[in-house]
């Protein structure tokens, strides 16, 4: 079948059925160890690439990798080649850490300090129209980037007349080539140039080394043995749970005979419900002393998991994992938040910003993100505050008023009551 795709490519796809010896009668999972893969048909989709239209260009952005698949007689524990990103191989417990991270740092406002009236900066609202409805997509990318990749890449599409990025945008850092150069690194996309036009922020990096390396890095052992706890407990789940009793015969019993001695034993307890059972024959009823909680090794994955969220600067109770203690009061999840804050958040947000500013901005001019949001103290705090500060000249009622958003705007006749501004 030949199908063309948006950009022109011809692409055939041929599908054809592998010719195998004849099996014999033995299913491969059952069969010790037993860790091959389920059956499938053996059908194989092959690809050939036609004439291209327009043609292709090498200086162009670079095709994206096939997705892996496991093919029949797979190993159940084997993973996948992670071609086709890096995000599909985090933990669930990373991916809400950073998502977490990510998604605070975008709802923090910007803004500049220092800057000039004349001062072009229409990205401050939007860096990329053609990429990003808002501030906030950016910041998030690029703060996913920087901390789950270990280092982040703008590049910039457009300048201002004064030579400053007037549109710029995140790219994959696996889509960027870095080589070093007599001390200098040189930027490449594809077979193209891009290092007048990037900007690298790498979370941690020697003088020497051309990539950087991020907390996950450094946790690779933790995603993993998260990753293979969370399989644990699915196969648990899969095989129909721990038992909690097992029958005990004196005798060596073949398959069968262990089938129906089972079988025997539900049929007779639902029969008889609540009655004492009644065993002969030298069967034994015992009871097995482990929970299932224990056998799926729920502790152990919790503490691997909250080693993780601290690794990327995450409270593990701001991720569902337990706190440990007392339970939590308004006062002590206020701390964390504010723990959150000056440990975790404070220390990326200014290494991104001050990168940011020293690409975009003349020196003298920064921007900073607004965290008042997300660590302002209650109504009744800030209250108390502004009945200090307004008596001593630090504030005004019009700054409270302006910082509180609560100022009105002058009615009109056809605004008869104020709004907020």
């Amino acid at each position: 079948m030949e199908t063309r795709t948006s950009s022109g490519l011809a692409v055939i796809e041929n599908r054809a059925a592998y010719v195998r010896d004849t099996p014999n009668a033995n299913d491969p999972a059952d069969v010790p160890p037993g860790t091959v893969g389920p059956h499938t048909t053996g059908d194989v989709t092959g690809v050939e690439l036609l004439a291209v239209d327009p043609p292709f260009d090498p200086d162009g952005p670079p095709f994206s990798p096939p997705r892996a698949q496991p093919w029949d007689g797979w190993p159940t524990a084997w993973a996948t080649p992670n071609w086709w990103g890096r995000f599909n191989v985090l933990s669930d417990i990373a991916w809400a850490c950073l998502d977490l991270n990510s998604s605070v740092l975008a709802a923090m406002p910007p803004y500049l300090i220092g800057a000039s009236d004349s001062l072009p900066r229409d990205w401050i609202n939007n860096p990329d129209p053609d990429v990003y409805s808002c501030w906030c997509e950016f910041v998030r990318a690029l703060a996913w980037d920087f901390q789950g990749c270990g280092e982040a890449f703008v590049l910039a599409t457009a300048r201002y007349a004064n030579g400053f990025p007037a549109r710029f945008h995140v790219v994959s850092p696996w889509l960027v080539n870095v080589e070093m150069d007599a001390g200098f690194r040189r930027y490449f996309i594809g077979e193209l140039e891009v290092t007048g036009d990037i900007l690298h922020i790498a979370y941690m990096v020697c003088a020497e080394e051309a990539r950087g390396h991020g907390p996950l890095e450094a946790g690779r052992a933790r995603l993993i043995a998260a990753e293979m706890l969370l399989r644990y407990s699915s196969s648990v789940a899969q095989s129909g749970g721990i038992p909690n009793s097992v029958l005990v015969h004196p005798q060596r019993l073949n398959a069968k005979q262990a089938e129906d001695l089972q079988a025997h034993w539900v049929q007779a307890r639902m029969s008889s419900m609540g009655l004492p059972a009644v065993l002969s024959g030298g069967v034994d009823f015992r009871t097995l002393s482990f929970s299932p909680k224990d056998a799926a090794l729920i502790e152990l994955a919790q503490m691997s998991e909250s080693r993780i969220a601290i690794l990327l600067r995450v409270p593990p109770f701001l991720v569902g994992l337990p706190a440990g203690g007392d339970s939590l009061t308004y006062s002590n999840v206020n701390s964390i938040f504010d723990y959150h804050w000056r440990a975790g958040l404070k220390p990326m947000a200014s290494r991104l910003m001050e990168a940011l500013s020293g690409w975009l901005l003349p020196r003298g001019t920064t921007v900073e993100l607004n965290r008042d949001e997300y660590i302002r103290p209650g109504p009744l705090e800030r209250a108390q505050t502004y009945a200090i500060e307004i008596p001593l000249g630090i504030l005004t009622v019009e700054q409270a008023q302006e910082i509180e958003r609560t100022s009105l705007a002058a009615p009109t006749q056809t605004l008869t009551s104020g709004v907020l501004q």
